[in-house]
């Protein structure tokens, strides 16, 4: 039968991509973790790994144990969490957030109950917040997009509007707000696709038969933010999220149909977890939204 140690074995080597960064990982050697990985695929007499001369892969035996150790070793985690955790004070709490305009206000609101909260962010797109969230990376997302299926808790959080933004230079930069239909054959600037806003604001083009000139696609946010500034088009932003830069101008779709609504998302297994629960309480506050509720199951 498999033990911990043999599971905590491929577990690290899965994840790390090759023994010898797991090694160094676990403080052991090389020799002894191969050793270990080798009497689990024994034991099993199931292949779990295709080895190259530098590097291993998960066969399909070896990904479906991998979401089972991830499962495993995350639950492990969070029962050492709970038993250390101060309520009053500490913690510790990992973020995926498609954006920082929601997050701050929680994360600030969460540290002022727990003084010595430690956390981190992961600044993802919509999709990619999901992604983290189910492969035990996060404890907890912000997303514009609503998981469908029942893995999930989520709250709503906030609706934002969907705009563009220009550079200064532009003639539109003394108008106060634009239609869709106004964009027709001009150039843009556009995140990659996974990103929720994207897709909102494509969906109002739709709506109205509203085609784009060129389109440059950029994966980050403030790379958008650089190419717009820089002239090569106008970029697509939720109202929420535009903030301030003296370079740009904002203007909202007055007659876009579609707006972006933003959610805080767990696993539905996850939700009682103190610092997830209280997560969830701070976000409920902080945007004056209902508690949250369980996603429906995927039709």
């Amino acid at each position: 039968m498999a033990s911990v140690t043999h599971l905590r074995a491929f577990h690290f080597v899965a994840t790390s991509g090759g023994y010898s960064q797991a090694a160094r990982e676990m403080a052991v050697s090389q020799s002894t973790l191969s050793g270990q990985v080798r009497q689990l695929e024994a034991i099993s007499g199931v292949v779990l790994f295709e080895r190259g001369p530098r590097d291993v892969t998960l066969t399909a035996d070896g990904e479906a144990l991998y979401e089972v150790t991830s499962r495993l070793f995350s639950a492990l985690t969070e029962a050492g969490r709970m038993l250390k955790s101060r309520k009053a004070e500490g913690g510790r709490l990992r973020l995926a957030s498609d954006g920082t305009v929601h997050s701050l206000p929680i994360l600030g609101a969460l540290r002022r109950r727990r003084p010595k909260l430690v956390f981190s962010i992961q600044l993802h797109n919509s999709d990619s917040v999901i992604e983290q969230i189910t492969q035990y990376r996060a404890d907890v997302g912000i997303t514009a997009q609503m998981p469908t299926d029942n893995r999930f808790h989520i709250q709503p959080l906030t609706t934002m509007k969907v705009g563009v933004f220009l550079p200064k230079s532009h003639p539109w930069v003394q108008r106060q707000s634009v239609s869709v239909t106004e964009l027709q054959g001009l150039p843009f600037v556009l995140r990659e696709r996974g990103s929720r806003t994207r897709e909102v604001f494509e969906q109002n083009l739709a709506a109205y038969g509203v085609t784009l000139g060129d389109v440059i696609e950029v994966s980050t946010r403030d790379g958008v933010r650089e190419t717009v500034a820089a002239g090569f088009g106008m970029g697509a932003i939720a109202d929420l999220e535009f903030g301030f830069d003296t370079r740009l101008h904002f203007l909202p779709l007055h007659d876009a149909r579609i707006a972006i609504n933003e959610y805080v998302v767990c696993l539905e297994e996850r939700r009682r977890m103190p610092m997830i629960a209280e997560f969830f309480r701070c976000a409920a506050d902080a945007f004056q939204q209902p508690a949250g509720r369980s996603s429906p199951e995927a039709a």
